[in-house]
C-alpha cells in the first residue's frame, strides 16, 4: 500500500495518459509549489486542462483538488503541531513562547506587506465605484471567509445603512435571486473556488449583478464571474486553512476599500459615523 500520495502517483504512473504524466511530473518536480496554486494556475503551468487534473485526483481515490493539495501537504515535511515546514513562519512545540510570538508577528507583517505589494489601483477604484453607486451591497463568504465577510459588513455598517451580510449559503442564493444591476455583491474567498460561491455568483451573472471578489487566487473559479478582483497577500498551506495571517491581508483590503467608500460620500458617511458611534457609546459602562 502506498505511504503517501507522491507514492500513489508513482505506482500509477505508467498507466497514465501523456496528459497525465505530464501533471505527474511538474508534482514531482515542484510538490511544494503544487500546494500553493489554484486549479487554473496548475492547469497552466503543465499546459493541461482542469478537466485531466480532476480526473487525475478522482483517479488517485480522491475526491478534487483541494483534497489532493491537502495530500501533498500531508506528504511533505511538516511541523509536530501540523504546519508546513515549508510555510513563511512554521511553529513547532519546540519553539518558546517568545519565538511563537515573533513568528506569528513577521507571518502577519508579510501578509499585510505582500497585500500592499499586489494592490492594484485601477481595481481598486473600480470595486469602489462599485460599491458607491449600489443600491444594496451584499457581503457573502463561506466558512472562514464567511467571517471576513461579517467583518465588512461591520465596518461600513458604521457609515452606511446599504450593506448586508447573509451567512446561509441557500439564504445568499435566494437573495441574489431578487437582485438586479442596481446593486453589487463583496465576496469572500481566499481560495475562489467554493461550489457554493459559484452557484451563488452563478445566479448573480445571469441577473447582471456586480461582482467584487477578494481571494488570493485570481485565477480562479470564482474570478470569472467577478467585475472586480481584488488580491489579498500570503501563501496559506492546506494544513493552515483559516489562517489569522490570510485575513490580515484581507482586513488590509476591507479598510482600504472602506476609506475609498467614504471619500465618495464625505458628508453622509461622517454623519453616519457620528450616529453610530453616539448609539454604540450608550452600550458601554
Amino acid at each position: 500500500m502506498a505511504d503517501s500520495i507522491l507514492d500513489s502517483i508513482t505506482e500509477q504512473y505508467h498507466s497514465l495518459t501523456k496528459s497525465g504524466k505530464k501533471l505527474a511530473d511538474y508534482v514531482f518536480s515542484h510538490t511544494t509549489e503544487t500546494q500553493y496554486l489554484s486549479i487554473t494556475s496548475l492547469a497552466e503551468n503543465c499546459k493541461v486542462s482542469e478537466a485531466t487534473i480532476t480526473r487525475f485526483c478522482r483517479g488517485l481515490g480522491l475526491s478534487g483538488y483541494n483534497a489532493f493539495k491537502l495530500a501533498l501537504a500531508q506528504a511533505d515535511r511538516t511541523t509536530d503541531l501540523g504546519d508546513s515546514s515549508n510555510s513563511a513562519e512554521p511553529v513547532s512545540s519546540e519553539d518558546s513562547i517568545s519565538t511563537i510570538c515573533a513568528k506569528v508577528h513577521a507571518a502577519n507583517l508579510l501578509s499585510l506587506n505582500e497585500s500592499y505589494a499586489l494592490y492594484d489601483e485601477e481595481e481598486m477604484s473600480k470595486a469602489i465605484s462599485i460599491l458607491s453607486s449600489s443600491r444594496r451591497i451584499y457581503c457573502f463568504g463561506q466558512g472562514g471567509s464567511m467571517i471576513m465577510a461579517m467583518e465588512a459588513w461591520a465596518r461600513f455598517s458604521t457609515a452606511s445603512p446599504n450593506f448586508v451580510h447573509i451567512c446561509d449559503s441557500h439564504m445568499q442564493a435566494s437573495a441574489i435571486a431578487m437582485a438586479d444591476s442596481k446593486d453589487a455583491i463583496l465576496f469572500f474567498s481566499y481560495s475562489g473556488s467554493t461550489r457554493d460561491m459559484c452557484d451563488t455568483l452563478q445566479i448573480a451573472s445571469s441577473r447582471h449583478v456586480p461582482v467584487i471578489l477578494i481571494t488570493h487566487f485570481p485565477k480562479s473559479a470564482g474570478a470569472e464571474f467577478a467585475s472586480v478582483v481584488l488580491q489579498c497577500g500570503y501563501n496559506e498551506s492546506p494544513l493552515q486553512s483559516g489562517s489569522v495571517a490570510a485575513k490580515v491581508g484581507q482586513l488590509f483590503l476591507i479598510d482600504c476599500l472602506f476609506y475609498g467608500y467614504c471619500s465618495q460620500k464625505p458628508d453622509t458617511c461622517s454623519a453616519a459615523r457620528s450616529a453610530t458611534a453616539h448609539a454604540i457609546a450608550n452600550k458601554l459602562l
